[in-house]
């Protein structure tokens, strides 16, 4: 790859990094924050889910999936369920409430992902998208 093409590549993501963060501290997209969303999408979409689990998947600390998860707990939006086989292991379930919050905040998301691209071809939506996963891989790989 061309130096150029990782300088546009490199400010295209700073840039990019910065509006998203000004839409969703602005404009509030649902109710969840970003941490909250990831975890309650993990869990609803692959099912009950560990801390280590969930921290391992972030590539986060258990520390701080444990203080997040205790946040969604508190709020109702998820609950933990223990290991029979272990008394000190849990896993954690989404609850009805989670589900709610979380498919209503997906939906905020969704439209306004729609609006940015109105003027985009579902070719180049498709093409995004999959460069997007591409380069989402890449990350965790160096990482």
């Amino acid at each position: 790859m061309q130096n150029h093409s990782v300088e546009d590549l490199e400010l295209e993501l700073a840039i990019l990094y910065r509006r998203v963060t000004s839409i969703t501290s602005h404009n509030k997209l649902g109710t969840l924050d970003r941490s909250a969303y990831l975890i309650l999408h993990q869990i609803y979409s692959h099912g009950s889910a560990g801390v280590k689990a969930l921290a391992d998947e972030f590539k986060l600390d258990i520390s701080t999936v444990s203080r997040q998860t205790a946040s969604l707990e508190q709020k109702g939006y998820i609950n933990r369920i223990p290991n029979p086989k272990d008394g000190r292991s849990y896993s954690l379930q989404i609850t009805e409430l989670g589900i709610k919050e979380y498919t209503g905040t997906k939906q905020a998301r969704l439209i306004r992902v729609t609006e940015v691209l109105e003027n985009w071809s579902a070719e180049e939506c498709e093409e995004f998208s999959q460069l997007l996963k591409k380069f989402n891989r890449s990350v965790i790989e160096k990482s």
